[in-house]
């Protein structure tokens, strides 16, 4: 794989069987995504947005075709060498925070570095290192009812790059924001995106922030059907 591209998707088929019917979710999709890259992904509900992401997030296996994420050819790989992969190279962001309410902030950061088996003292210095980054050293003993939906969503973030991953998947980081907290949200993610050299590809509905990346795949039933740069 060239050396520049840390995602190929080639001739890519996802598929999921409903009350005995096929649906087809991803249907032929290729697609290179390089190193450093900002990809914004557009397409109504149900067009594919989502699959695609879960299945550069090793959280789907693709039906059809193939996938390679850092040279690793994802077809041959069992699920627990994709599980150590998701670990280490991914980070996830959801619309909904997905943030352990009995936890406070350093504490939701902290978590994914606990499953990765970090001691106690790596695991602190890396959440507090990473939540700094996203400007919320000071409420890093606030529990998410006591934080903001913007807050939330840069505790969320901060948890995503604890770990130092190569690659952010957002998947609909500002749909629950309004729209002054959307954009800092979105500022944020091209800040750390080119501060620590993250390839991010971001799902959004809001064209407004769609509209800012530097290239934007658009999704239909399943398939690429436009792609251009801004």
């Amino acid at each position: 794989m060239n050396n520049d591209v840390i995602i190929r998707f080639t001739d890519v088929h996802k598929k999921y069987k409903s009350e005995g019917i096929d649906f087809k979710a991803l249907d032929g999709v290729s697609l290179e995504i390089h190193k450093g890259e900002f990809l914004g992904i557009s397409g109504k509900s149900g067009s594919g947005k989502t699959t695609l992401l879960n299945v550069a997030g090793l959280i789907d296996r693709p039906t059809r075709g193939e996938l390679i994420i850092k040279d690793h050819k994802i077809s041959s790989l069992d699920d627990d060498s994709l599980s150590e992969i998701r670990a280490k190279e991914i980070g996830f962001i959801f619309q909904t925070f997905n943030l352990l309410p009995m936890l406070s902030a350093l504490e939701n950061v902290e978590y994914p570095l606990m499953l990765m088996g970090l001691d106690a003292i790596e695991r602190r210095k890396m959440a507090e290192e990473a939540l700094r980054k996203v400007g919320l050293d000071l409420v890093k003993n606030h529990k998410p009812s006591q934080m903001s939906g913007g807050q939330r969503q840069r505790v969320a973030i901060a948890r995503a790059i604890v770990k130092n991953p190569s690659i952010i998947l957002a998947d609909e980081p500002t749909a629950n924001l309004d729209s002054k907290t959307s954009q800092e949200v979105f500022d944020l993610l091209v800040q750390l995106q080119r501060e620590l050299h993250i390839t991010v590809l971001l799902c959004s509905h809001d064209n407004d922030i769609i509209s800012q990346t530097k290239r934007v795949i658009k999704i239909a039933d399943g398939k690429i059907i436009e792609e251009k740069r801004l």
